[in-house]
Order: structure tokens, then C-alpha cells, then sequence
């Protein structure tokens, strides 16, 4: 008897010592948690709150484009990228918000947009403003400057968009009368899976050198 309560004695010191030396640390470690379980709870509520918000100006942005109310879309626009700049939203709207840019002879506030959506972590959307980027440096006869820009493209990071990127150098390289790199580009964007219903058309109309040199 005398054993057992000598072993209990020293069970309950033993136990009053590890509370004494880590207590409080334990108490800490409870609250932290808690905290941070509430914190992540808060956090996406949160986020969820600013997708609901961000998905109904969206929405009217959509209704302003349909109906081309274009200071409306520039207004929304821009208080979406202001208010929920790190939603998919923002990036989107800036999309629209570039195309009106466009269609205002805005040239360098598009490009600016355009810039600033390509180097979004959204690999999708980054991919679409970058092409949409080269498109307005082809219409301003900025071809080295679009080339240029395709060159930088992280071939990782845009396979999906290959065959988009093969046929816009072509049609660079066709503007800079380089037609048997611009013929290769757009073979390259055939063999990529490009779905483009005028890319035969751009190929065919490239006169093969054979046939060049035949007509001399």
C-alpha cells in the first residue's frame, strides 16, 4: 500500500512539475489555435463576401457592354479593380475595360492594361491579354515589338495558347515580308491544333518559293 501511494504521489508531483514548466505554453498553444481556426474562418467568409460583391458589378459590366453604355463600363471597370483587385473580376473586366480603350483610339492606356493583365499569376487570362497585346502591336505596325514580346512567353506556362502565339508571328513575319519564316509559323500553329478558319487561307496565299522561282 505504502508503494502505491508512494507511486501516486510522485505521479501527481510529477504532473503538478509539467504543468508548472509547460502550462502556460499550453495555454498559449490552445488560444493560438482557436484563433487561428476563427481567423481562417473569417478570412474566407471574407473572401466569399468580396466574389459575391465583385460577380455583381461584373454582371453589370456585362449588361453595359451589351447594351455599349461605354462610360459604364469604364466606371466599373475601374471600381472593380479598385475595390477587388485580387479577383479574377478585376482581371476580366480589365479585359473589356482594354477593348474600349480600343475602340477610343486609346492606344497606349490599352496597351497598359494589357501589360498589366499579362503578368497576372492567371496563366489563362495573362495568356489572353498577351495575345490581345501582340493583335494591337500587329494593327499598329509595331511587328519587332510584338515578336519581341511572344519571345518572353514562358512556353511552360502558355502551351494551350501554342498554336494562337505560332499564328500571330506569322502574320508578324508576313507584315515584315519574311514569308518563308512566316509559311513555317503558321505550319507550326497547323500541327498545334490551331482551330483559326483562315489559317489554310494565310498558308495557301504564302506562294511557295519552287513556284516563285518557276514564274521567272
Amino acid at each position: 500500500m505504502e508503494i502505491l501511494d508512494t507511486t501516486e504521489e510522485e505521479r501527481l508531483e510529477a504532473a503538478q512539475k509539467w504543468w508548472k514548466d509547460n502550462g502556460q505554453a499550453t495555454i498559449i498553444g490552445v488560444v493560438l489555435g482557436i484563433a487561428a481556426i476563427l481567423g481562417w474562418q473569417y478570412w474566407q467568409e471574407y473572401k466569399h463576401t468580396q466574389a459575391e460583391q465583385a460577380s455583381a458589378l461584373y454582371t453589370q459590366l456585362l449588361k453595359a457592354v451589351e447594351t455599349n453604355t461605354k462610360d459604364s463600363v469604364d466606371k466599373l471597370a475601374e471600381q472593380i479593380q479598385t475595390g477587388y483587385p485580387k479577383t479574377d473580376y478585376a482581371l476580366y473586366s480589365g479585359l473589356f475595360q482594354a477593348e474600349l480603350k480600343v475602340q477610343q483610339n486609346d492606344i497606349p492606356a490599352a496597351k497598359q492594361i494589357l501589360t498589366k493583365i499579362g503578368e497576372s499569376s492567371n496563366k489563362e487570362i495573362s495568356n489572353v491579354a498577351k495575345i490581345r497585346l501582340v493583335r494591337l502591336m500587329l494593327a499598329n505596325k509595331e511587328y519587332e515589338q510584338g515578336l519581341e514580346l511572344i519571345n518572353k512567353v514562358d512556353p511552360t506556362s502558355s502551351a494551350s495558347f501554342s498554336s494562337n502565339y505560332d499564328e500571330l508571328v506569322g502574320d508578324l513575319y508576313v507584315a515584315l515580308n519574311r514569308l518563308d519564316q512566316a509559311r513555317t509559323s503558321y505550319q507550326n500553329a497547323l500541327r498545334n491544333g490551331s482551330k483559326s478558319p483562315l489559317l489554310q487561307l494565310k498558308i495557301d496565299d504564302l506562294t511557295a518559293p519552287e513556284r516563285v522561282e518557276a514564274k521567272k
